[in-house]
Formats: C-alpha cells, sequence, structure tokens
C-alpha cells in the first residue's frame, strides 16, 4: 500500500486515542459503520498496542494505522499488531529508512520546508502537516505549495468539522486528521451512536 491510497476512503482520518482496551473494538466498529475506515491509533497510552491488535483481529474492515511513532521499535511494533500503515509526528531519516526495510509505508510529520525537504529527500511526498493550527494553518499550506508543487499533505492538529472543508479546499490537501471523531464525553459513555454520526458527518465532508 501507499499512504496516497488512504485518501480514496475519505477526507478525514481520526485520530484517536484509546484509553481502555474494551473500548477499542466497539469505536472502530462505530467510525466504520459511519463511513470512515482508516483509523490513526495513537501510541499514547500504554494499552494502544492491545487496542491495534484487538481492531485488527475483529475489524477487519477497517484500514489500521499506528499514529505517534517514533522509532524502529514503535513501527515494528504496530506492524506485528496488524497494523497497515504508520503516521509520525515529525520527520528524520532513521524513522523514515525504518518504515520502509521492515515495509510499513509511512506517513511522515512535517511542519517546515527543512523537514518537508528532507522527508522528499528520503522519497515521502505525502506528508502530514503537524501541528496544523499551529504551525501556521491554512496560510503555511498556501505558502508551502509555492516551493513543493509536488508535495501533498494531510494537515493535523487542531482541526474541527468547521474548518476542515478550508482545508480540503486547498490544492496540496488531499485528506485531514481529526479527533472530534471521538470526543472523550462520548467514548466514556460509550455512546457510539454520536460517534457514528460524527463519522458520517465527517465522510461527507467537501471543500
Amino acid at each position: 500500500m501507499n499512504t496516497l491510497d488512504l485518501v480514496a476512503h475519505g477526507p478525514v482520518i481520526p485520530v484517536i486515542v484509546i484509553n481502555r482496551l474494551e473500548d477499542a473494538v466497539p469505536m472502530a466498529r462505530a467510525l466504520v459503520a459511519g463511513g470512515v475506515r482508516v483509523l490513526e491509533v495513537t501510541l499514547r497510552t500504554p494499552i494502544a498496542l492491545q487496542c491495534m491488535q484487538a481492531i485488527a483481529r475483529d475489524v477487519p474492515e477497517a484500514i489500521l494505522g499506528a499514529g505517534t511513532v517514533r522509532s524502529r521499535a514503535d513501527a515494528q511494533a504496530a506492524k506485528d499488531v496488524g497494523c497497515s500503515f504508520a503516521v509520525s509526528p515529525g520527520y528524520t531519516s532513521a524513522i523514515g529508512h525504518a518504515c520502509t526495510e521492515i515495509g510499513l509505508p509511512l506517513l511522515p510529520g512535517t511542519a517546515t520546508g527543512s523537514e518537508v525537504m528532507q522527508a522528499n529527500a528520503d522519497g515521502y511526498f505525502f506528508l502530514k502537516f503537524f501541528p496544523a493550527m499551529q504551525a501556521g494553518g491554512i496560510a503555511m499550506l498556501k505558502a508551502l505549495a509555492g516551493p513543493f508543487t509536488d508535495v501533498v499533505f494531510c494537515p493535523t492538529g487542531g482541526i474541527s468539522l468547521a474548518t476542515a472543508p478550508d482545508f480540503l479546499a486547498l490544492p496540496n490537501v488531499k485528506v485531514c486528521g481529526g479527533s472530534w471523531l471521538t470526543p472523550a464525553d462520548a467514548v466514556a459513555a460509550k455512546n457510539w451512536a454520536r460517534i457514528t454520526a460524527l463519522a458520517k458527518e465527517a465522510s461527507e465532508l467537501h471543500a
């Protein structure tokens, strides 16, 4: 799989933090039911890998990725539990080469021109722009479009249902990441119907 293939499955990739293993499968099923198949589960909790393993096993229609991948060990662990791709918060050649060597497609995080150039040098041209709002938002993406005509982005960080269409309208944005699809209060209440509704809204977004 090429990470750019993910774009074909919808305009939003949810960025998911899971605190309870029991929530992993019903949350994934709720998102898929709403039309969101590409799921980025972040390595931000001690049970993240267990959650990924459960989703890979029990929700095969999901296209599962590991977020917050920062090292070769993270990448290998993600692949071992069944992830189809990885997302990193920043970029180094070490993480890029590690993912290439183990055959795990990577969506590398970038926030500056230098990081974009380093990722390009290693063969990556579909990049995450993170943290999107804090790193300059739409104005920064427009500025990056000038020198980097062959690069496309997935902005992530601080984007909402209301602002996503503005990002998706940019020619160099193919999809955006969002944490709003799995609000903490809905997860705590096991309100999976609400998450399905949020996923449906997100899957229908367009510029």
